[in-house]
């Protein structure tokens, strides 16, 4: 069954109509034409090398909490996305440098959407999110410290995830 979705989806973005508006790339190629008809792109894109060369960033993380409690990206803030609430972000200046991210780049680019509408200016959404971070090799962490583990979310999802230890619930530790 899973390699069925996996097939659906390499399928769609192979024939997808979807416009790209601009060139942002994750290191697998099945897993860029995935995110090429999931993602509508309509929102500034960091990827992932570029966004782990900024200094002076906030990064926030629009993943269930859960997940976030898995690993995240270092001193990113949980803002979430079904609960997402805009006073998580109230005490960041709307200027400021901000990189949201999710699993894989599809709710971080809503949030990211929204906090454009509430008047953030210098705001990225991280292509390909946390699985094309720790796919590339860069570091992730938990409340107590540095971790290999990553929130896969699922295990259809999972797939799109090459590093670290996989992790679909908070039981699997």
């Amino acid at each position: 069954m899973r390699a069925k979705g996996v097939i659906l989806i390499l399928m769609c973005a192979l024939f997808s109509n979807t416009s790209c508006n601009n060139n942002k790339k994750v290191g697998n190629r099945a897993y860029n034409l995935m995110l090429k008809t999931l993602l509508t792109r309509d929102v500034e894109e960091v990827d992932v090398e570029e966004a782990s060369k900024l200094n002076d960033v906030v990064y926030l993380d629009a993943r269930e909490k859960e997940e976030y409690d898995v690993s995240h990206i270092k001193d990113a803030i949980w803002v979430g996305y079904k609960d997402y609430d805009s006073s998580r972000v109230s005490n960041i200046p709307k200027d400021k440098k901000i990189i949201v991210y999710c699993s894989v780049g599809k709710r971080s680019e809503d949030i990211t959407r929204k906090m454009m509408q509430s008047g953030y200016t210098d705001i990225d959404n991280l292509y390909g999110g946390i699985f094309e971070w720790i796919n590339r090799g860069k570091k992730v962490y938990n409340d107590s410290g540095l971790t290999t583990k990553i929130h896969a979310y699922n295990k259809t999802w999972g797939v799109w995830v090459r590093k670290g230890e996989k992790v679909y619930n908070a039981n699997n530790t």
